[in-house]
Protein backbone atom coordinates (compact mmCIF):
# COMPACT_ATOMS: atom_id res chain seq x y z
CA UNK A 1 0.00 0.00 0.00
CA UNK A 2 0.97 3.51 -0.28
CA UNK A 3 -0.42 6.40 1.77
CA UNK A 4 -2.23 9.49 0.29
CA UNK A 5 0.11 11.27 0.87
CA UNK A 6 3.30 9.62 -0.46
CA UNK A 7 1.12 8.82 -4.01
CA UNK A 8 0.15 13.17 -4.01
CA UNK A 9 3.73 14.05 -3.53
CA UNK A 10 5.16 11.33 -6.33
CA UNK A 11 2.44 12.85 -8.61
CA UNK A 12 2.86 16.62 -7.97
CA UNK A 13 6.86 16.20 -8.34
CA UNK A 14 5.94 14.18 -11.91
CA UNK A 15 3.23 16.85 -12.76
CA UNK A 16 4.82 19.78 -11.64
CA UNK A 17 1.65 20.61 -9.53
CA UNK A 18 0.71 20.00 -6.22
CA UNK A 19 -2.98 21.34 -6.63
CA UNK A 20 -3.39 18.98 -9.92
CA UNK A 21 -2.00 16.17 -8.21
CA UNK A 22 -4.41 16.92 -4.90
CA UNK A 23 -7.25 16.88 -8.10
CA UNK A 24 -5.96 13.22 -9.25
CA UNK A 25 -5.71 11.97 -5.91
CA UNK A 26 -9.02 12.68 -4.72
CA UNK A 27 -11.07 11.91 -7.78
CA UNK A 28 -9.54 8.26 -7.50
CA UNK A 29 -9.39 7.72 -3.76
CA UNK A 30 -11.77 9.59 -2.16
CA UNK A 31 -11.78 9.36 1.41
CA UNK A 32 -9.51 6.44 1.38
CA UNK A 33 -6.15 7.43 3.10
CA UNK A 34 -3.77 4.63 1.16
CA UNK A 35 -4.02 3.20 -2.14
CA UNK A 36 -3.34 -0.04 -3.62
CA UNK A 37 -1.47 -1.23 -6.63
CA UNK A 38 -4.71 -0.22 -8.96
CA UNK A 39 -5.31 3.42 -7.26
CA UNK A 40 -1.36 3.59 -8.06
CA UNK A 41 -1.62 2.74 -11.65
CA UNK A 42 -5.25 4.61 -12.12
CA UNK A 43 -3.86 7.94 -10.27
CA UNK A 44 -0.19 7.45 -12.79
CA UNK A 45 -2.35 6.99 -15.72
CA UNK A 46 -3.91 10.24 -15.24
CA UNK A 47 -0.75 11.56 -14.45
CA UNK A 48 -0.07 10.79 -18.15
CA UNK A 49 -2.76 12.02 -19.65
CA UNK A 50 -2.57 15.20 -18.45
CA UNK A 51 0.72 15.78 -19.13
CA UNK A 52 0.05 15.04 -22.73
CA UNK A 53 -1.59 17.87 -22.63
CA UNK A 54 -5.17 16.63 -21.52
CA UNK A 55 -7.08 19.54 -19.65
CA UNK A 56 -7.59 18.49 -16.28
CA UNK A 57 -11.19 18.44 -16.22
CA UNK A 58 -11.39 15.46 -19.00
CA UNK A 59 -8.35 13.33 -16.93
CA UNK A 60 -10.53 13.92 -14.13
CA UNK A 61 -14.06 12.86 -16.05
CA UNK A 62 -16.30 15.33 -13.78
CA UNK A 63 -16.35 18.88 -13.28
CA UNK A 64 -18.15 21.01 -10.64
CA UNK A 65 -20.63 23.92 -12.77
CA UNK A 66 -22.97 25.65 -9.97
CA UNK A 67 -24.78 23.28 -7.57
CA UNK A 68 -23.93 20.09 -10.04
CA UNK A 69 -21.15 17.64 -10.34
CA UNK A 70 -21.24 16.85 -14.70
CA UNK A 71 -19.47 14.66 -16.52
CA UNK A 72 -17.14 15.69 -19.02
CA UNK A 73 -15.26 14.31 -21.71
CA UNK A 74 -14.03 15.26 -25.18
CA UNK A 75 -17.29 15.38 -26.84
CA UNK A 76 -18.25 18.70 -25.05
CA UNK A 77 -17.02 21.92 -24.09
CA UNK A 78 -15.57 22.10 -20.41
CA UNK A 79 -18.20 24.06 -18.12
CA UNK A 80 -16.47 27.31 -17.53
CA UNK A 81 -17.12 29.95 -14.55
CA UNK A 82 -18.15 32.56 -17.25
CA UNK A 83 -21.18 30.45 -18.54
CA UNK A 84 -22.54 30.05 -14.84
CA UNK A 85 -22.50 33.70 -14.56
CA UNK A 86 -24.75 33.38 -17.82
CA UNK A 87 -27.27 31.16 -15.85
CA UNK A 88 -27.98 33.51 -13.34
CA UNK A 89 -28.52 36.09 -15.48
CA UNK A 90 -30.68 33.68 -17.16
CA UNK A 91 -32.64 32.99 -13.58
CA UNK A 92 -33.24 36.29 -13.23
CA UNK A 93 -34.55 36.78 -16.45
CA UNK A 94 -37.10 34.23 -15.38
CA UNK A 95 -38.01 35.75 -11.81
CA UNK A 96 -38.61 38.76 -13.36
CA UNK A 97 -40.92 37.59 -15.41
CA UNK A 98 -42.86 35.46 -12.72
CA UNK A 99 -42.92 38.70 -10.88
CA UNK A 100 -44.95 39.96 -13.49
CA UNK A 101 -47.43 37.29 -13.62
CA UNK A 102 -45.98 36.52 -17.06
CA UNK A 103 -45.68 32.65 -16.35
CA UNK A 104 -48.41 31.83 -13.53
CA UNK A 105 -51.16 30.12 -16.12
CA UNK A 106 -48.95 28.53 -18.49
CA UNK A 107 -45.81 25.79 -18.79
CA UNK A 108 -43.07 27.45 -17.93
CA UNK A 109 -40.45 27.07 -21.62
CA UNK A 110 -37.26 27.12 -21.59
CA UNK A 111 -34.60 26.86 -24.69
CA UNK A 112 -30.99 26.05 -23.89
CA UNK A 113 -29.31 26.05 -27.78
CA UNK A 114 -26.25 24.09 -28.31
CA UNK A 115 -26.52 22.22 -24.94
CA UNK A 116 -22.89 20.56 -25.25
CA UNK A 117 -22.41 18.86 -21.95
CA UNK A 118 -26.15 19.79 -20.96
CA UNK A 119 -24.97 22.55 -17.93
CA UNK A 120 -27.36 25.21 -18.92
CA UNK A 121 -30.10 23.36 -18.86
CA UNK A 122 -29.61 21.03 -16.29
CA UNK A 123 -29.00 24.23 -14.02
CA UNK A 124 -31.86 25.76 -14.72
CA UNK A 125 -34.20 22.83 -14.13
CA UNK A 126 -32.27 21.72 -10.86
CA UNK A 127 -32.34 25.21 -9.88
CA UNK A 128 -36.31 26.39 -10.94
CA UNK A 129 -37.13 23.09 -11.44
CA UNK A 130 -38.26 21.56 -7.53
CA UNK A 131 -40.78 24.49 -7.03
CA UNK A 132 -41.73 24.71 -10.90
CA UNK A 133 -43.21 21.12 -11.43
CA UNK A 134 -44.46 23.22 -15.02
CA UNK A 135 -40.79 23.87 -16.25
CA UNK A 136 -40.13 22.47 -19.32
CA UNK A 137 -36.25 23.02 -20.67
CA UNK A 138 -35.87 22.17 -24.41
CA UNK A 139 -31.84 21.30 -25.00
CA UNK A 140 -30.77 21.16 -28.01
CA UNK A 141 -27.67 19.99 -30.13
CA UNK A 142 -26.35 19.34 -33.80
CA UNK A 143 -24.22 17.12 -32.42
CA UNK A 144 -24.89 13.37 -31.54
CA UNK A 145 -22.06 12.59 -29.44
CA UNK A 146 -22.71 15.92 -27.14
CA UNK A 147 -26.32 14.93 -26.93
CA UNK A 148 -25.42 12.10 -25.84
CA UNK A 149 -23.23 13.61 -23.04
CA UNK A 150 -26.10 15.52 -21.95
CA UNK A 151 -28.07 12.65 -21.71
CA UNK A 152 -25.56 11.13 -19.45
CA UNK A 153 -25.32 14.23 -17.32
CA UNK A 154 -29.33 14.05 -17.57
CA UNK A 155 -29.19 10.47 -15.40
CA UNK A 156 -26.87 11.70 -13.17
CA UNK A 157 -28.18 14.87 -12.25
CA UNK A 158 -31.72 12.90 -11.85
CA UNK A 159 -30.14 10.21 -9.41
CA UNK A 160 -30.55 13.59 -6.58
CA UNK A 161 -32.93 15.24 -8.50
CA UNK A 162 -35.42 13.28 -10.17
CA UNK A 163 -38.10 15.88 -11.22
CA UNK A 164 -35.32 16.94 -13.91
CA UNK A 165 -36.32 13.72 -16.44
CA UNK A 166 -39.15 15.30 -16.50
CA UNK A 167 -38.28 18.66 -16.99
CA UNK A 168 -35.81 18.60 -19.65
CA UNK A 169 -36.33 17.34 -23.12
CA UNK A 170 -32.72 16.57 -25.44
CA UNK A 171 -33.44 17.10 -29.36
CA UNK A 172 -30.81 16.86 -31.76
CA UNK A 173 -30.82 19.85 -34.25
CA UNK A 174 -29.08 23.57 -35.35
CA UNK A 175 -30.24 25.85 -33.48
CA UNK A 176 -33.64 26.67 -33.84
CA UNK A 177 -34.09 23.75 -36.23
CA UNK A 178 -34.97 21.27 -33.59
CA UNK A 179 -38.02 22.93 -31.86
CA UNK A 180 -41.18 22.28 -32.69
CA UNK A 181 -42.85 25.12 -34.87
CA UNK A 182 -45.89 24.69 -33.33
CA UNK A 183 -44.03 26.44 -29.89
CA UNK A 184 -43.04 29.55 -31.68
CA UNK A 185 -43.71 32.61 -29.54
CA UNK A 186 -43.84 30.61 -26.79
CA UNK A 187 -40.61 30.21 -24.71
CA UNK A 188 -40.30 32.79 -22.14
CA UNK A 189 -36.53 32.24 -22.24
CA UNK A 190 -33.96 31.52 -24.81
CA UNK A 191 -30.12 30.88 -23.46
CA UNK A 192 -27.13 29.90 -25.43
CA UNK A 193 -23.42 29.59 -25.02
CA UNK A 194 -22.39 29.65 -29.03
CA UNK A 195 -19.12 29.23 -30.44
CA UNK A 196 -17.86 32.56 -30.47
CA UNK A 197 -13.76 32.13 -31.47
CA UNK A 198 -12.91 32.95 -34.79
CA UNK A 199 -10.62 30.85 -36.83
CA UNK A 200 -7.85 33.16 -36.62
CA UNK A 201 -8.32 33.62 -32.43
CA UNK A 202 -8.04 29.69 -32.45
CA UNK A 203 -4.98 29.30 -33.41
CA UNK A 204 -3.68 30.90 -30.63
CA UNK A 205 -5.32 29.57 -28.00
CA UNK A 206 -3.76 27.55 -25.54
CA UNK A 207 -3.10 23.70 -26.65
CA UNK A 208 -4.80 22.96 -23.78
CA UNK A 209 -8.34 24.72 -25.11
CA UNK A 210 -7.93 23.04 -28.40
CA UNK A 211 -8.06 19.74 -27.26
CA UNK A 212 -12.31 20.51 -26.91
CA UNK A 213 -14.67 20.44 -29.74
CA UNK A 214 -13.27 22.56 -32.85
CA UNK A 215 -16.66 23.65 -33.75
CA UNK A 216 -18.11 24.26 -30.64
CA UNK A 217 -15.12 26.58 -30.19
CA UNK A 218 -15.05 28.56 -33.43
CA UNK A 219 -17.47 30.28 -35.66
CA UNK A 220 -18.10 31.75 -38.79
CA UNK A 221 -17.78 35.63 -39.47
CA UNK A 222 -21.23 37.58 -38.99
CA UNK A 223 -22.84 39.12 -41.70
CA UNK A 224 -20.94 41.96 -40.80
CA UNK A 225 -17.65 40.88 -41.27
CA UNK A 226 -17.27 40.74 -37.64
CA UNK A 227 -14.79 37.76 -36.74
CA UNK A 228 -16.13 34.86 -34.99
CA UNK A 229 -19.62 36.50 -34.37
CA UNK A 230 -21.92 34.19 -36.99
CA UNK A 231 -23.35 32.01 -34.19
CA UNK A 232 -24.16 34.50 -31.63
CA UNK A 233 -26.04 36.35 -34.55
CA UNK A 234 -27.99 33.46 -35.49
CA UNK A 235 -29.05 33.02 -31.91
CA UNK A 236 -30.20 36.85 -31.48
CA UNK A 237 -31.59 37.04 -34.76
CA UNK A 238 -33.09 33.84 -34.29
CA UNK A 239 -34.83 33.73 -30.98
CA UNK A 240 -37.26 36.78 -30.86
CA UNK A 241 -39.90 34.95 -33.09
CA UNK A 242 -39.66 31.87 -30.49
CA UNK A 243 -39.85 34.50 -27.59
CA UNK A 244 -43.73 35.00 -25.49
CA UNK A 245 -44.05 38.66 -24.91
CA UNK A 246 -42.21 39.59 -22.30
CA UNK A 247 -39.32 36.59 -22.94
CA UNK A 248 -35.49 37.19 -22.95
CA UNK A 249 -32.37 35.96 -25.13
CA UNK A 250 -29.49 35.55 -23.31
CA UNK A 251 -26.18 34.77 -25.05
CA UNK A 252 -23.16 34.41 -23.97
CA UNK A 253 -20.40 35.89 -25.86
CA UNK A 254 -16.80 37.17 -26.32
CA UNK A 255 -15.84 40.48 -24.69
CA UNK A 256 -15.08 42.24 -27.79
CA UNK A 257 -18.47 40.88 -29.30
CA UNK A 258 -20.37 43.59 -27.13
CA UNK A 259 -20.87 46.08 -29.52
CA UNK A 260 -21.40 44.06 -32.74
CA UNK A 261 -24.15 42.24 -30.04
CA UNK A 262 -25.81 44.80 -28.69
CA UNK A 263 -26.32 46.93 -32.30
CA UNK A 264 -27.55 43.39 -33.83
CA UNK A 265 -29.88 43.28 -31.05
CA UNK A 266 -31.53 46.62 -30.96
CA UNK A 267 -32.25 46.10 -34.94
CA UNK A 268 -33.77 42.73 -34.08
CA UNK A 269 -36.43 44.44 -32.38
CA UNK A 270 -35.44 43.67 -28.72
CA UNK A 271 -36.06 45.82 -26.24
CA UNK A 272 -34.10 46.81 -22.94
CA UNK A 273 -30.72 45.35 -24.75
CA UNK A 274 -28.24 45.13 -22.08
CA UNK A 275 -24.74 43.61 -21.79
CA UNK A 276 -23.61 41.56 -18.54
CA UNK A 277 -20.41 41.18 -17.35
CA UNK A 278 -18.73 37.94 -16.04
CA UNK A 279 -17.41 37.69 -12.65
CA UNK A 280 -14.02 39.53 -14.04
CA UNK A 281 -15.58 42.55 -14.86
CA UNK A 282 -15.66 41.49 -19.22
CA UNK A 283 -18.43 42.11 -21.29
CA UNK A 284 -20.07 38.36 -21.64
CA UNK A 285 -23.78 37.94 -21.97
CA UNK A 286 -26.04 40.70 -24.35
CA UNK A 287 -29.84 40.06 -23.14
CA UNK A 288 -32.37 41.21 -25.16
CA UNK A 289 -36.30 41.12 -23.99
CA UNK A 290 -39.48 40.86 -26.30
Amino acid sequence: MTSRAALQSSLADRLGSAHEARWIVDEVLGPEQDADAAAVRASTDMALRRLEGEPLQYVLGTWQFRTLELSVDARALIPRPETEQVVEVALAEVRRQELQGRTEAVDLLVADLGTGSGAIALSIAAELGARRPTLRVVATDVDPDALALAEANLRRVASSRPHVVTQVELRRGSWFGALAPEAEESFHLVVANPPYVSQDEYETLDPQVRREPHDALVAAAGSDGTPGFGAVEAVLTGARRWLAPGGAVVVEMAPHHAAAATELAVRAGYRDVRVEQDLAGRARAVVGRR
